[in-house]
C-alpha cells in the first residue's frame, strides 16, 4: 500500500495564519499531523506550529503501539504548549486543535481534539471519521428536539465554540479510533482545519473525487472554499492522502 499526499493552506479572509499542518513519510506508513491555532494571531500561530512539531518528534520517538503512540503525541504536545505559557504568561489562553493520524498496512488510526474535521473519501461518497468538539452537535441535538428550530440552529453564533482543545491544561474531550480503520485503493482522506465548513460535505466528496492526484485535490477544495465568498472566511488548511495499492 502506497500513501500519497499533499498539504495547502489559506488566509482566507484573515491577514494572518494560524493553522499549521505537518506530514512525515516512513516505510510504508505516513504520519500526519493537522492543528487550528487559537489566542489572537500571535498565540494561535504558535500554539499550532508548537503542537504539530511536538506531536510528530513524540511519535518517531515513542515506543508502543500505534493508539499508544497517539496518546503519547498528543499529552507531549499539550504539554509543549503549557511549557511556552509557563515561561510567557502573556501567552495564557492560547491552544489549538489537533489531528494526529498515522497510515500503514492496517489503515489508518487517528487522535483528535476540538472541531477540525478527519474525512474519508470512498467511491464518491463521504464520512467524518473524528468527533466533532465544537458546540454544534449540542445546538443541533436542541434542534433534533424540537426545542429550538434547524434555522436558528444553523445560525447560532456559538456553534464554532469549542468543548476541548489543547491549551496546556487537562484536555476535556479526546477522540481516538478504536482500530485501525481498513483503507481500500482509490480511498482518499482529509484532514482539515475548520475553515472547510464553508463548503458542505457534498461538495468536499465531489471534488476529491474528481481529482485522483492530491495537489489537485487540495487545491480545488481550496478554491471551492474561496469561491463561497464567505467575507469572514477562515483561515482553511488541507492534507490530503490518496492511498494506492
Amino acid at each position: 500500500m502506497r500513501f500519497r499526499y499533499a498539504t495547502q493552506a489559506s488566509q482566507g479572509a484573515r491577514n494572518y495564519q494560524e493553522d499549521a499542518a505537518s506530514v512525515v513519510e516512513g516505510t510504508g506508513s505516513l504520519t500526519a499531523v493537522l492543528a487550528d491555532g487559537m489566542g489572537g494571531h500571535a498565540g494561535g500561530a504558535l500554539a499550532s506550529n508548537l503542537a504539530c512539531k511536538f506531536f510528530l518528534h513524540a511519535f518517531a520517538t515513542a515506543q508502543g503501539s500505534a493508539p499508544e503512540k497517539l496518546s503519547e503525541s498528543l499529552e507531549l504536545a499539550n504539554a509543549a504548549i503549557a511549557h511556552e505559557v509557563h515561561n510567557t504568561p502573556s501567552l495564557n489562553g492560547m491552544g489549538c486543535t489537533l489531528i494526529g493520524a498515522v497510515f500503514g498496512s492496517d489503515g489508518v488510526e487517528w487522535v483528535s481534539v476540538g472541531d477540525s474535521p478527519l474525512f474519508l473519501v470512498r467511491d464518491g461518497e463521504i464520512v467524518v471519521l473524528n468527533e466533532d468538539h465544537s458546540l454544534a452537535p449540542e445546538i443541533d441535538k436542541l434542534a433534533a428536539m424540537g426545542r429550538i428550530s434547524w434555522e436558528a440552529a444553523r445560525n447560532d453564533h456559538r456553534r464554532h465554540f469549542l468543548r476541548s482543545a489543547l491549551t496546556g491544561g487537562e484536555i476535556e474531550l479526546i477522540d481516538r479510533s478504536h482500530r485501525p480503520l481498513a483503507l481500500r485503493s482509490g480511498d482518499a482522506v482529509v484532514l482539515a482545519s475548520d475553515g472547510i465548513h464553508t463548503i458542505s460535505h457534498a461538495v468536499i466528496a465531489k471534488v476529491v473525487s474528481a481529482h485522483g492526484e492530491p495537489a489537485a485535490a487540495a487545491a480545488a477544495l481550496l478554491d471551492a472554499v474561496q469561491a463561497g465568498g464567505d467575507t469572514a472566511q477562515d483561515n482553511t488548511t488541507v492534507v490530503v492522502v490518496r492511498v494506492d495499492a
